[in-house]
């Protein structure tokens, strides 16, 4: 979506002086202004101007990209008339964000005003209006600086002083419109696709191994690639049958499978002299086969009882692998447990695709069928929404309605959840953008304060005043929402309103300042 908020041209607020308070004095000739630029917020507070006096102006200066006072730099204060410029800077500056910069006109009449900063990285200049110098019996101050349109409800400006704003979250930025995607509002449940969860069972009575030693066992969580080995199971052989029994078999069958050898080549010698028949050749080739498999047979339960009793040997048993690239889900068994054929083991799911079921009313399923898919967003209680662009496809809609919920779902499908934080099984509030949009003033969830009930936001006056304003919520997709009550142009809190209506319902009346 097209960013809604963008640097305008520099605004140039004036405001009223406070009134005088022990912890600063504003005398009726002193004035401010804010001066807004690419870069920079400046605010002074200026004594009145008089020809060949010191008038000392406390320049507050906000960085925009984060809203915190500038700690190092330079700050120049410039008047400039029909005869060049007069450039006043700024001593070290005492506390951050705040210098202290003496001015002391040289010539009477009127002269633009103009802020120069220089943070390291870049000179910014900002214009601050227009002013006049005055004489002795007569100093004065600001003449021309545009205001902001309010648009608010009326009321006093609520002061929230540039210390309160650098301490916590607070920002500020342009009112312009944009644009939200028409969007249908449902419950969504992640699983995995169809074919993509697999249960890996035993084949056979055994004894579970690790596929390659113990580091090897798999766990939850872990990534495993198509036909990687997860277990390894030696088929049990009878208890009751100790190891000397199957190696005092094992070397019986040896020796009679020689003998049966020995024999069956002299009957092969015999029948080419034509001393015995063919069917004892026959006969004794048969049972020299026969024994050969009953040794085979003999050497494998030697080999099982030795791995299940002694752990195992490498390379023993059934390997049992995996049938998709995935992860492990669940893990049921543990490093020597014997199992029967048929017991599961673990379960792999993959994680590269994922489905997404959307419990729908029936009119909102048939809208996004109509109108198509564009994206979705989901609501993470703790980092905020998700939104899905990419790789999203509708795969399916039930043709049926949900009795219990009244709901048609809607099947998804969506690229893996890594970098979400959401897990295979969350349910989570979702929003199903579709073609078509809705335009008129869009602007962060951030800047909607809860007033009681009420929808408010702050819009910024001047450097240290705000308003509230009512504000109609028309729609809302992730964290931003569509209202009605502003106008492009005016200048918005984004964050930090929460903090304002604070600080004004905390207000008694008493007059506001700073510490200088």
């Amino acid at each position: 979506m097209t960013a809604i908020f963008a640097a305008l041209p520099v605004l140039l607020l004036g405001c009223v002086s406070s009134p005088p308070t022990e912890e600063h004095d504003h005398s009726h000739e002193s004035w401010t202004v804010t001066a807004l630029g690419e870069r920079f917020e400046v605010f002074p507070e200026i004594d009145a101007l008089e020809v060949g006096q010191t008038a000392t102006a406390h320049t507050h200066v906000t960085r925009l990209a984060d809203f915190g006072p500038l700690v190092e730099g330079t700050v120049e204060i410039v008047l400039v008339d029909g005869e060049g410029e007069q450039v006043f800077g700024a001593g070290e500056s005492a506390d951050p964000g705040h210098f202290l910069v003496e001015v002391m006109p040289q010539r009477p009449g009127e002269a633009d005003l103009l802020f120069r900063i220089d943070d390291g990285a870049g000179i910014e200049e900002i214009p601050g209006g227009r002013v006049r110098v005055g004489a002795a019996d007569q100093p004065e101050g600001l003449i021309q600086a545009p205001e902001l349109p309010a648009g608010s409800d009326g009321g006093e400006p609520v002061a929230f002083i540039k210390e309160q704003q650098w301490q916590g979250r607070f920002a500020t930025a342009w009112v312009e419109e944009g644009h939200l995607a028409l969007s249908v509002s449902g419950v969504a449940t992640f699983r995995p696709p169809a074919g993509g969860e697999s249960t890996v069972t035993a084949q056979v009575d055994g004894v579970v191994q690790p596929p390659g030693g113990a580091r090897s066992w798999p766990f939850v969580g872990r990534r495993v690639e198509r036909d990687a080995p997860l277990f390894r199971v030696v088929p049990l052989v009878a208890s009751e049958r100790s190891l000397a029994t199957l190696e005092g078999e094992l070397e019986a069958l040896a020796v009679e499978l020689e003998s049966a050898r020995s024999r069956s080549t002299r009957l092969r010698e015999l029948l080419a002299l034509e001393a015995v028949s063919e069917r004892e050749v026959e006969v004794t080739g048969v049972r020299a086969r026969t024994l050969e498999a009953r040794h085979r047979a003999a050497e494998r339960d030697l080999e099982s009882a030795r791995s299940s009793r002694e752990g195992g040997a490498e390379g023993a048993g059934i390997s049992l692998k995996a049938p998709f690239s995935g992860r492990i889900a669940a893990v049921s068994t543990t490093p020597g447990a014997t199992v029967a054929a048929g017991d599961a083991l673990a379960r792999l799911v993959r994680t590269d695709v994922v489905w997404i079921e959307v419990a729908l009313p029936p009119q909102d399923a048939r809208r996004l069928a109509a109108a198509g898919l564009r994206g979705v967003v989901l609501d993470d209680p703790e980092s905020g929404p998700v939104r899905i662009d990419e790789g999203l496809s509708l795969v399916s809609v039930s043709p049926e309605l949900s009795h219990r919920t009244g709901t048609v779902t809607v099947l998804l499908e969506a690229p893996g959840l890594a970098g979400t934080g959401f897990a295979l099984g969350s349910t989570v509030a979702a929003q199903v953008l579709m073609a078509g949009e809705e335009s008129g003033i869009v602007v962060p969830a951030s800047a909607v304060v809860d007033d009681g009930g009420v929808p408010v936001v702050f819009l910024q006056l001047s450097g240290e005043d705000f308003q509230r304003q009512t504000v109609t919520v028309l729609g809302r997709q992730g964290d931003e929402v569509l209202v009605g009550g502003l106008a492009p142009g005016q200048r918005l809190v984004t964050r930090g309103g929460d903090a304002i209506r604070r600080s004004s319902l905390m207000a008694s009346g008493e007059a506001h300042g700073h510490v200088h």
